[in-house]
């Protein structure tokens, strides 16, 4: 490529984190491949930049749940933008929230179709391009609700993220050869746009769980607008850690980025919860093994 700024590829660029980290992105010179389901929201986005970010910018259609062969079709075409991919923003996904035994494996299935192997579809599709970078990075945005996931209402949600994370973790080993830097971005509450947009699920009541249910949907009632998170600010380090500058320069790559303050406690407290446990129970723990050869028995 002749130009020597970064291809980012983003995914769910219509609002929330992929929006902003777009926007940053081009403020500090790259280009950027924007995605999203609805080419309409990419427009908005476009016609509200600057005419020298325009030209570093690029907008296309992705459903992340169309299917591995036409994702693939797709993020090739988008690498004849400007002859590669060097950045990777897996940030499309959304939440459901809802009783587990209410919603059973279809609210499940329907959660992990997008947030589970929707980033691994687009991942997939864009690691050769990736491979072919002289600088190249894949980030991940999961979520804090990994480490609360005893929350009432948030548990296909969380489960989703769970398996993301683990997905990650595992791609930062098998990425390492290709001196591919990966990055889990765990985010607490933050202020975006239509963050809690999915209805509480009450399509199949248990009478069991009337008062559960209620408490939990009330819960969630009066969350948005209450979170400290700020979006702006959240994009801009995630763009700082890709570019190894602001906040991340002279500082390793952080293979996790705990975002919010309220992610950082609850990453601590789970933290202490199993540590506390398994203290509790390390004689279990360490009394399973198989009983050492006794003297004058051993081969």
């Amino acid at each position: 490529m002749a130009d020597s700024s970064r291809v980012w590829l983003i995914t769910g660029t219509s609002s929330g984190f992929g929006k902003r980290i777009a926007k940053v992105a081009l403020e500090r010179g790259d280009r950027v491949i924007a995605t999203a389901r609805s080419i309409e929201k990419l427009q908005e986005l476009e016609e509200g930049l600057s005419p020298e970010h325009r030209q570093r910018f690029r907008k296309a259609a992705l459903d992340v749940t169309e299917g591995e062969d036409a994702i693939k079709a797709k993020v090739d075409a988008m690498a004849t933008f400007w002859g590669g991919i060097d950045i990777l923003i897996n940030n499309a996904g959304f939440g459901l929230v809802g009783l587990i035994e209410e919603g059973g494996t279809k609210q499940l299935r329907r959660q992990f179709e997008t947030n589970v192997f929707g980033v691994m579809d687009v991942t997939a599709a864009a690691l050769p391009h990736l491979r072919e970078s002289k600088d190249a990075a894949v980030v991940v945005v999961g979520s804090r609700s990994v480490w609360i996931p005893e929350l009432v209402g948030i548990g296909p949600y969380a489960a989703s993220k769970a398996a993301v994370h683990a997905i990650t973790e595992n791609l930062s080993s098998e990425l390492a050869p290709f001196n591919i830097k990966v990055c889990l971005v765990q985010p607490g509450g933050f202020r975006t746009e239509g963050i809690y947009g999915q209805p509480y699920f009450t399509g199949n009541p248990i009478p069991a769980y009337d008062t559960l249910r209620e408490a939990s949907i009330k819960r969630f009632a009066g969350v948005p607008g209450s979170e400290k998170g700020d979006p702006d600010k959240a994009a801009i380090a995630i763009v700082d850690v890709v570019r190894g500058e602001g906040v991340a320069k002279g500082r390793p790559w952080p293979p996790y980025l705990v975002l919010g303050e309220d992610a950082e406690v609850n990453v601590k407290n789970k933290c202490a919860k199993v540590l506390k446990v398994l203290d509790e129970w390390v004689d279990v723990a360490r009394g399973v093994s198989f009983d050492p050869p006794q003297d004058g028995h051993s081969k």
